[in-house]
């Protein structure tokens, strides 16, 4: 496994370092300290970049732009210490597979690499509890106003997913589970025998279905059913 990592601080490199080397034994390390070394380490065999926001010679989320555009098939995780829920939303629009405010944990970081390496998206909680009321609209327990206690009880679950069986057919279902995962419509359509212009007339319902408006707040959306 190769894994670029992207950081303007030597510590945060090192111990970004050391907890993803518990991924695997043999990992190769590739480093970058500015959006030059990140831009010239750029190689289409990386397995995995994780990148700061925050890096000489950034500018906005430029680098991120010019990472997904040459490297379209390498996933990409933004570590950053910014905490704005608007930002990571952003970041997340433009492909990132996961969010990692630098204040989480070692452990968080690990699980929500390995979830991203199996295919999923991360999203931090504290984006979840940002959204609006009723962002998934008429879910029993499900929203910003839903309590952790209230979201893992099972009588929350059962109304959840009787709520999904009624406004979304099965097929919608499954295209909703591999967008989790982070699929674009053309793998999605291809893992179901349907056409992409099939799977998004399908996104369509499902947007209108969980009140949501784009792919990103239907991650987020998918992800908090999935807690329940």
């Amino acid at each position: 496994m190769k894994i670029l990592i992207a950081d303007d601080h030597r510590l945060v490199i090192e111990a970004v370092k050391a907890k993803l080397s518990e991924l695997e034994a043999g990992i190769d390390f590739v480093l970058a300290m500015s959006v030059d070394e990140l831009l010239a380490s750029a190689s289409d065999d990386l397995d995995l970049a994780v990148i700061d926001l925050n890096m000489p010679g950034a500018e906005g989320q430029a680098h991120i732009d010019e990472i997904r555009r040459r490297l379209p098939a390498v996933p990409v995780i933004v570590l950053s210490g910014y905490e704005d829920p608007a930002v990571m939303r952003s970041v997340l629009e433009r492909g990132v597979l996961g969010f990692i405010p630098k204040a989480y944990s070692p452990e968080v970081m690990l699980s929500a690499v390995r979830l991203v390496l199996a295919g999923g998206v991360y999203v931090p909680p504290m984006m979840l509890s940002s959204l609006p009321p009723g962002v998934v609209a008429g879910i029993p327990g499900i929203g910003a106003g839903a309590d952790a206690a209230q979201r893992g009880s099972n009588a929350a679950a059962a109304q959840t997913l009787e709520h999904l069986r009624n406004v979304l057919t099965e097929r919608q279902v499954e295209v909703l589970q591999l967008l989790s995962q982070g699929k674009p419509n053309k793998l999605i359509g291809r893992a179901l025998g349907i056409s992409e212009g099939t799977v998004k007339i399908h996104l369509a319902a499902i947007f209108r279905a969980l009140n949501v408006r784009n792919r990103t707040e239907a991650v987020v959306a998918a992800q908090t059913v999935t807690e329940a």
